[in-house]
């Protein structure tokens, strides 16, 4: 079909930083606080955007006529580029935010072996970083911090930082050791968060480069106000020995974190245009 074409965009995209390189996108530019796929799907930013130029206007081009379908091209041109094009989460200032949110990336085997199910991995080298980014952070807004064990070790026994709160992995009587998602940190986090007199309040989502829109995203699908905080740069070097094999290499991160974000677009989508099943 329009192979080549769409490569050919693809490249011209790449080569012109309007398209692929703006600024990121801003809290206070949004007219609402709707979730990036919601935004896009209802006000069609991802293929109709942009004066209908750039590469969404190739991507909706080339798929309409692939799949003989345009009204079907329509539909997913935006979701294809927000998973596979888009990966700046909507950021704000750190004097907006209330909390920082900070998730672990990959760990290490045990140090001195073991059962792995029920020896707990070792934090590494990236949440070491990501905690350093957190420190920094808290030194420059000091707010409670709610952050996953690997990188609260280091915030405790690095920083000596107090007002942290650690959301641990799940240990069952016989000692076997369940570690959480992305998900079930962010679920940790709102359960702590919403008796809170003021209200849940606003996350600053700190996480590995890569990692931290999806981050922000399920921060924001358990119900808190998420950005990532402006300013802040986050680490992205991986471990080539990290105990999990998907955070040792970047081009195997992204596809897995790609079918991830797949995986909860596939169930949002689906309970939205049949509620009742």
């Amino acid at each position: 079909m329009q192979r080549r074409e769409f490569a050919a965009a693809v490249t011209a995209a790449i080569a012109a930083p309007a398209v692929l390189a703006a600024p990121p996108a801003q809290a206070s530019d949004r007219a609402d606080d709707r979730r990036p796929d919601e935004r896009r799907g209802s006000e069609g930013r991802g293929s109709e955007g942009r004066g209908g130029e750039g590469l969404p206007h190739h991507m909706l081009a080339v798929l309409a006529a692939e799949l003989d379908d345009k009204v079907a091209a329509r539909a997913l041109v935006p979701h294809l580029y927000d998973v596979g094009f888009d990966w700046r989460p909507e950021t704000v200032a750190l004097g907006e935010i209330d909390f920082v949110v900070a998730y672990g990336f990959g760990n290490r085997p045990p140090a001195g072996g073991g059962d792995p199910s029920k020896v707990r991995y070792e934090p590494g080298p990236v949440n070491e970083a990501l905690a350093d980014t957190v420190a920094a952070l808290r030194k420059r807004r000091n707010v409670p911090v709610y952050a996953q064990w690997e990188i609260a070790r280091f915030l405790e026994s690095k920083h000596h930082m107090t007002d942290v709160t650690s959301i641990e992995p799940v240990v069952a009587p016989d000692g076997t050791i369940t570690y959480l998602s992305t998900d079930g940190v962010a679920a940790q986090v709102a359960e702590a968060r919403k008796a809170l007199p003021g209200g849940i309040g606003t996350a600053g989502v700190v996480g590995f480069r890569d990692h931290v829109k999806r981050c922000v995203q399920t921060t924001r699908d358990r119900g808190m106000r998420a950005f990532a905080p402006r300013g802040v740069e986050l680490p992205g070097t991986y471990d080539a020995e990290s105990g999990q094999a998907w955070t040792r290499r970047r081009d195997l991160y992204l596809v897995h974190d790609m079918t991830a974000q797949w995986t909860v677009l596939r169930q949002k989508l689906i309970a939205r245009a049949y509620p009742n099943g």
